[in-house]
């Protein structure tokens, strides 16, 4: 079935995409109009449908993507994707993160969550989950990602880090919401002491509403305990805000401000603009999203320009319109100092993963051997002293917009690096946590 363009729209590229209600494959249209960008396509069972990708100018999108111009469309191939993972021939990067469900179980009941965690009580044991942890190191996995619902509901969660560490994982990044973390003063010594490199945490806001809206009840108090307990214990934390319009979307100048004055123990910022899969509260529309450009814009507006648009970069990992980075070293008095980025490296070549992977372990992990023992007395003219400030307080501003199925584009999401382990395969995120309209609730 033709897609059917809207008044006054210019092509861009064509593409594969589904339909938000059977997840069928279709063709799609990535489309200029009225200046942003859309995805359309229309499906011959369930009609035409549209999802806004790229809003404002600033950077412009034909910058932003420009690396890709020359590629041409990503849909050469007649693979049944999504539907046809683990990672197929159509693939065109390899695993930066493996993603590691322990868990379908969580100690919260947040509206929005793309994981869909229920009270489900059937886990892989620790030895199933060695034996998964074995075929990913042997295939070159060594970066995972523990996951689940709330792994830390796992009372065995520190014999479980361990058994990664013990198949060779070299970086073991938890996902959590933090509340074990903030109850137990010792928890994460004892996780740091297992083998666990970095938290990822999830951190929506400074304020309480933010809280009680997006989760369900008022966390910022046990954010703040747990990221003191991860100091303690010598465990960076990335904090990772999920940004939701007229939610939160006020707060992402005082999320960075709070994070530059919790270094070094917090990393960076990881803002994920909300995506529509697993619960969410209704069939969204696109005064419902938040793009990448107005994401960059919003931090350097809410941070009074500390932080600019043009200090930061499409990520080099996957597909430019899935993400950005920037990085930072953190100065005394939370100034900020940019460090170079090569833009010119391209996410297509064949190292692109490992570099990322490089990256991330080397700005969120926190050192415990004394050179995080910098002081504000440092002369940072001096090269060592600057060197050591950089690892000691390395800070990272990054961003994931994940697909749903009103957005997906194949395209895109055949560039992805991070992947979850499944029964053996290795699956796109975005492709493992589709979720059909009308599933949502």
């Amino acid at each position: 079935m033709r897609v059917r363009l809207s008044p006054k729209t210019r092509v861009i590229r064509t593409t594969k995409s589904v339909c938000p209600v059977c997840l069928k494959q279709i063709d799609a249209s990535i489309v200029r109009k009225n200046g942003d960008i859309f995805i359309e396509k229309a499906c011959p069972e369930h009609g035409f449908s549209c999802a806004i990708i790229w809003r404002r100018n600033d950077p412009s999108y034909d910058d932003w993507i420009k690396e890709y111009l020359s590629i041409g469309t990503d849909d050469e191939d007649d693979t049944d994707c999504p539907h046809g993972c683990g990672l197929c021939s159509g693939h065109r990067q390899k695993t930066c993160c493996a993603l590691v469900e322990l868990t379908n179980r969580c100690n919260l009941s947040c509206p929005v969550c793309f994981a869909m965690s229920s009270d489900d009580s059937s886990e892989p044991s620790v030895e199933v989950l060695f034996s998964q942890f074995r075929q990913l190191v042997s295939e070159g996995n060594t970066f995972v990602q523990l996951s689940g619902g709330e792994p830390t509901v796992r009372d065995d969660l520190p014999e479980i880090i361990k058994a990664a560490k013990d198949a060779g994982c070299e970086n073991i990044q938890l996902n959590t919401n933090g509340i074990r973390l903030a109850d137990d003063s010792e928890y994460a010594k004892t996780l740091r002491d297992a083998g666990l490199s970095f938290v990822f945490m999830q951190f929506d806001g400074t304020d309480d509403d933010i809280y009680v809206k997006l989760r369900g009840r008022p966390l910022f108090d046990i954010k703040n305990a747990a990221i003191n307990n991860c100091a303690d214990a010598f465990l960076g934390v990335t904090l990772v805000p999920t940004l939701v319009p007229r939610v939160n979307d006020h707060d992402i100048g005082n999320i960075l401000d709070f994070a530059l004055e919790m270094s070094p123990v917090v990393r960076g910022v990881h803002f994920q603009p909300i995506s529509y899969f697993g619960r969410y509260p209704h069939v969204p529309q696109d005064d419902d999203r938040i793009t990448l450009p107005e994401v960059l814009q919003a931090i350097e507006k809410q941070t009074d320009n500390k932080f600019r648009v043009s200090d930061f970069f499409p990520s080099q990992c996957d597909h430019p319109l899935c993400g950005f980075h920037g990085d930072f070293v953190v100065l005394p008095k939370s100034k900020i100092l940019k460090l170079s980025t090569n833009r010119n490296r391209s996410c297509c070549e064949d190292d692109a993963h490992l570099r990322n992977r490089r990256f991330v372990a080397r700005r969120w992990n926190r050192s415990v051997d004394g050179d995080d023992a910098t002081t504000d007395n440092d002369d940072f003219t001096e090269l060592d002293a600057f060197a050591r400030r950089i690892k000691s307080h390395g800070f990272t501003i990054t961003a994931m917009a994940f697909q749903d199925a009103f957005n997906l584009d194949i395209g895109r999401l055949r560039r992805c690096s991070l992947h979850v382990s499944d029964g053996g395969m290795m699956i796109p995120f975005c492709a493992k946590y589709l979720t059909r309209s009308g599933d949502h609730i």
